[in-house]
């Protein structure tokens, strides 16, 4: 297995509840400005243990939970669609999520972005689906040292995500290091042009 990519056989990992401790949602939501939302895309969700808390902001609205791994999305349809219908699994590619353009009030990635062979292209289409002025937020491990996470080697310092949505012609890009583990950058499509 590619060492970037997370082990679906460790799975049960991805539910421990300590992750909302390292990783909390109203702190990510607190660094947002997002008014009435209605739709969210959870790209790389796994089991979607991060959907559920973030449909506590969107206001009668889906979360498109999307994961490139059958086993993720078969264990979401089981687990986690019947209890929230809200939450939809959908299957994508690394690179192509089966969504129309502008649909999105918020796209977020969380302890995706190591996994990235391409981040360029995953940037790409998260702006292809963000409505204008939609924000996108990228949660990650810090490039440090840790008893736990993946390998040093493969994680990204924030600096280089933040030229990585530059380059992707996102705007107001803000990146925040409170958290003891991981980095947030915040960044916005901004209107049509």
């Amino acid at each position: 297995m590619n060492e970037k990519k997370f082990d679906p056989k460790k799975l049960h990992k991805l539910n421990n509840p300590a992750r909302l401790i390292d990783i909390p949602v109203e702190y990510i939501w607190s660094k947002m400005n997002i008014v009435r939302p209605e739709i969210f895309v959870d790209i790389g969700a796994g089991t979607g243990f991060f959907s559920i808390p973030f449909l506590n902001y969107v206001e009668n609205g889906k979360i498109f939970a999307c994961d490139i791994s059958d086993s993720m999305i078969q264990w979401m349809e089981t687990n986690i669609s019947r209890r929230y219908p809200n939450i939809v699994p959908m299957a994508m590619t690394e690179s192509a999520v089966p969504l129309e353009d502008g649909i999105a009030d918020l796209v977020y990635m969380i302890n995706l972005h190591h996994e990235l062979d391409d981040p360029q292209a995953i940037l790409a289409e998260s702006f292809r689906i963000l409505k204008a002025d939609g924000t996108i937020c990228i949660v990650d491990w810090k490039k440090e040292e840790m008893s736990e996470g993946p390998p040093v080697h493969i994680r990204y310092a924030p600096e280089q995500v933040e030229e990585q949505l530059a380059s992707s012609d996102f705007q107001n890009i803000h990146v925040f290091s409170e958290m003891a583990k991981h980095f947030l950058v915040v960044a916005e499509k901004g209107s049509a042009r």
